[in-house]
């Protein structure tokens, strides 16, 4: 988005043309504080334009985070609602796939991750904007992909003692968790626009230590690849225990969604929540659904065919 917005209309065009015959679409919004963007008004602005330009001859609808769909114009004029709203389709479907339990949705992406009350059928969030959630612990800027992974750890081990690292996009969450075998797009950007394999993975891990490759085994990529997902682990646990704390009592419920399942059942381990029932979104629906589970969830939503 920040490097090539101007090729949504394009993109959103090519998605719409998958479904010619549908009479409405629907959308849920991110993206709109892309550094593209001098604000979240023009972001939000801008990507309802792309997607109402993208949708002509149909009825396009944008999801809003009390719930209702509205036309773009209006998604615009409530610019602040329609922000960011992909997460409470996600929890709204949550919910309703728990009800009437109450627990948590636990959403880990490639970027960030949502950590949602869900009780009697309905998502109970703290906060409704980026920065509400991201000061109530509901939203972990943190994922299995694009996270630096000097925002992550200051030191990593290397035979037998913890060197520092490097302050510089040298490595990304994603070569750690390729390593220790999560799957993921071999397409998928990289810090040094080399593969997505895990030689290439090792050798950034290196360089994250300012070593060679040659000076990196593979028993040493993956002690720091386990050290660094285990850091990863305890961050989005310490936030996991803040919302559950404030709800007063241990989840009965964790639902699972996005394509960085081993995280989050990680932080389950740490926690100790082994009485929670869980449930996976990828069981319930499929990978595919579960990896953009704020899609998944809306279809679902907009077609009134939420789980009983």
């Amino acid at each position: 988005m920040w490097r090539e917005s101007g090729r949504l209309v394009d993109a959103l065009r090519r998605i719409r043309g998958l479904r010619p015959d549908c009479r409405r679409v629907v959308a849920t919004m991110t993206g709109e504080i892309a550094d593209c963007f001098a604000s979240r008004q023009e972001g939000v602005r801008a990507i309802a334009a792309a997607f109402e330009a993208a949708c002509v001859g149909s009825e396009a609808m944008v999801y809003l985070v009390d719930g209702t769909l509205v036309s773009p114009a209006e998604a615009v004029a409530r610019f602040r609602e329609a922000s960011a709203s992909n997460w409470h389709a996600v929890a709204t479907f949550a919910a309703a796939l728990a009800a009437p339990a109450g627990g948590l949705l636990v959403d880990v992406g490639s970027t960030t991750v949502d950590i949602i009350g869900i009780g009697n059928g309905v998502a109970q969030p703290v906060g409704l904007d980026d920065v509400g959630r991201l000061a109530s612990g509901e939203l972990v800027y943190t994922g299995v992909e694009r996270t630096p992974v000097a925002a992550i750890v200051q030191e990593l081990p290397w035979r037998g003692r913890l060197h520092p690292v490097a302050r510089e996009r040298f490595a990304d969450a994603q070569d750690a968790w390729l390593l220790l075998g999560l799957p993921l797009d071999p397409a998928s950007d990289t810090a040094d626009g080399r593969p997505l394999d895990a030689p290439s993975a090792a050798a950034r891990l290196a360089r994250m230590l300012l070593l060679d490759p040659e000076d990196f085994t593979a028993d040493d990529a993956r002690t720091a690849a386990e050290f660094l997902a285990l850091a990863q682990t305890r961050l989005v646990a310490r936030c996991m225990q803040q919302v559950v704390e404030r709800a007063g009592r241990p989840p009965d419920v964790v639902v699972l969604s996005g394509h960085g399942g081993p995280l989050a059942m990680g932080c389950l381990r740490l926690l100790g929540w082994n009485h929670a029932r869980v449930i996976s979104l990828e069981h319930e629906a499929g990978e595919a659904a579960s990896r953009v589970g704020p899609a998944y969830a809306l279809a679902r939503i907009a077609l009134g065919r939420l789980p009983e």
